[in-house]
């Protein structure tokens, strides 16, 4: 089956939002990233449950972002400091944001996709947690500072 070019940027999309709900439940449960990700392939990729079906992730993104995430967490979440206020460490963020740091900033280091397209996707994430928009704004804020800062030659 040969999938639409609308289907793949849904999948990726939906990655990246379950890429987010792993990252957060690694740091909440202590579980190995390797546990995680089957777990999110096996039940969690199109799913379907009494109020509504989860989409279908794209496995390979899934598991570039969680790879990245996971092997570069200390320069994202340095980097994330520095785009941060001072006295707003990433230690005392909300865990589903620095999850989602975490993945863009995996995004933007492995130069998985372009960062305007990185900083749209997970804006849109940080809307599905975080539904009053206040946390957008504050997530676009600090990923564009991030991605000036990670991969400047996108922003000449």
């Amino acid at each position: 089956m040969t999938l639409s070019g609308n289907q793949k940027r849904r999948m990726r999309s939906a990655s990246r939002l379950f890429a987010v709900q792993a990252l957060f439940q690694m740091e909440a449960s202590g579980q190995t990233v390797d546990a995680v990700q089957v777990e999110f392939e096996d039940y969690r990729f199109g799913a379907e449950y009494d109020e509504g079906a989860f989409e279908d992730g794209d496995p390979d993104h899934f598991r570039a972002v969680m790879g990245g995430a996971v092997n570069h967490q200390a320069a994202i979440d340095q980097a994330t400091d520095r785009a941060l206020v001072a006295k707003w460490p990433i230690a005392r963020i909300d865990p589903t944001l620095r999850a989602l740091f975490r993945a863009a900033g995996a995004e933007m280091m492995d130069k998985v996709a372009p960062p305007r397209v990185v900083i749209t996707e997970y804006v849109d994430v940080a809307k599905a947690f975080f539904p009053d928009g206040k946390e957008a704004k504050f997530v676009n804020a600090v990923l564009d500072h991030m991605a000036r800062e990670v991969r400047p030659e996108a922003f000449t």
